[in-house]
């Protein structure tokens, strides 16, 4: 596997930190070996508790985070950071291919989930492509450009990542507000999921585009007046979705 570095952009000098949560002690020695050859710098964590102080302490760039773990569960770890105000990605591991767990995980404020048993190859990408999403973030931030989108009862400022809806403050996790944001800075144009999960997720989900329509779902039970029957976030059959002008 060859290596690649991913130093910090506002430190050249300092790699990039990977907490990974994980009891089994083969996997997890496995995982570290792996980020490490890969350049990172990496923490590990054998429960949930400690994975959590660890996160709260050290600042990781992301967590590599198991679903099931004595003490605090991956769940309760992610729900916790996400109660911080923390918008660190969160990566999920689960040993269980139902929808339920990928949905738990997600509902818990994770940005991404790999079902066990994982490709190694695969799960360094999306750490390296959560990395990346969110260095594209800061940039944008640091820009100070259309940082306020404006769209009359619906306003958004991407700077300080607040949303509010007829003046009063929507509270929407990591991921909703990346979708939201990224939808409303183009009014009108159609996205297919495809394209969301590659600009908003940072990766291509090899044709699993249920975690694009689950976050809608959440996004018209927070802005819409009738979420079964949606004006502003709008579906065009066969093809994606769309803020409505």
């Amino acid at each position: 596997m060859s290596t690649t570095r991913l130093p910090d952009r506002n430190n050249p000098g300092r790699k990039k930190k990977v907490l990974v949560v994980e009891d089994d002690r083969t996997l997890r020695e496995t995982l570290r070996y792996n980020l490490v050859a890969e350049g990172f710098d990496v923490l590990i964590a054998s429960d949930g508790g400690e994975g959590l102080v660890c996160a709260r302490q050290e600042n990781p760039d992301v967590v590599v985070l198991d679903l099931m773990l004595p003490g605090l569960s991956g769940v309760e770890v992610c729900k916790a950071l996400r109660r911080d105000g923390s918008i660190v990605p969160v990566i999920m591991l689960t040993a269980r291919d139902a929808e339920i767990d990928r949905v738990g995980g997600l509902e818990s404020g994770a940005d991404d989930y790999v079902t066990k048993p994982f490709s190694m190859r695969e799960l360094i990408a999306r750490v390296g492509a959560q990395i990346r999403r969110m260095d594209m973030l800061k940039s944008v931030s640091q820009s100070g450009a259309d940082q306020v989108l404006d769209l009359g009862d619906l306003v958004i400022n991407r700077s300080s990542r607040a949303v509010t809806l007829n003046g009063k403050a929507l509270d929407l996790r990591p991921r909703e507000f990346d979708l939201l944001a990224h939808l409303a800075a183009n009014p009108g144009r159609v996205y297919t999921r495809d394209q969301l999960l590659q600009d908003v997720w940072g990766f291509e989900y090899s044709g699993d585009t249920r975690t694009v329509d689950v976050h809608v779902r959440w996004l018209r039970l927070k802005i819409e007046k009738n979420p079964a029957q949606p004006t502003l976030l709008g579906t065009v059959r066969g093809v994606g979705y769309r803020i409505n002008l």
